[in-house]
């Protein structure tokens, strides 16, 4: 068990917190949206009156989906197949890390740090992967 959870447990509600980091980032985007003066009737053309910061947030928030888009079904699977080993907690705890960090990273645009963190939440998506497919 990690965090008092059993890792099945944790699998799913990670799938739940994967969802909230894609969000995350948005947030910084929404303040730098009012900041600047929201046009609501073109919001996607304000992408270049945005601050760099923000528009880094964007680009961490859309990453995000393509993130959550492998990690899902990774955790799901790890889930169906009966996964209770501390490497997938492990793996699972490590994935919400990075992509928290990730998205940190991003905005204070660290460029090597952010892409040792998706390194880090790319092996734990394929861990899940290769634990549920090779049912260690």
């Amino acid at each position: 068990m990690i965090f008092s959870l059993p890792v099945p447990t944790l699998l799913l509600y990670s799938i739940a917190i994967a969802a909230v980091l894609v969000y995350l980032p948005f947030l910084l985007v929404g303040w730098a949206r009012v900041q600047v003066g929201y046009d609501i009737a073109s919001p996607r053309l304000m992408f270049d009156k945005l601050p760099p910061y923000a528009q880094r947030a964007t680009w961490a928030h859309q990453n995000s989906f393509e993130s959550i888009a492998l990690f899902a079904p990774a955790a799901i699977l790890a889930y169906v197949t009966g996964q209770d080993s501390q490497t997938a907690g492990i793996a699972t705890i490590a994935y919400l890390a990075a992509r928290l960090l990730f998205s940190t990273f991003y905005i204070f645009n660290l460029p090597l740090l952010r892409s040792l963190m998706f390194a880090v939440a790319s092996a734990s998506t394929a861990t899940l992967f290769w634990l549920s497919l090779t049912n260690r």
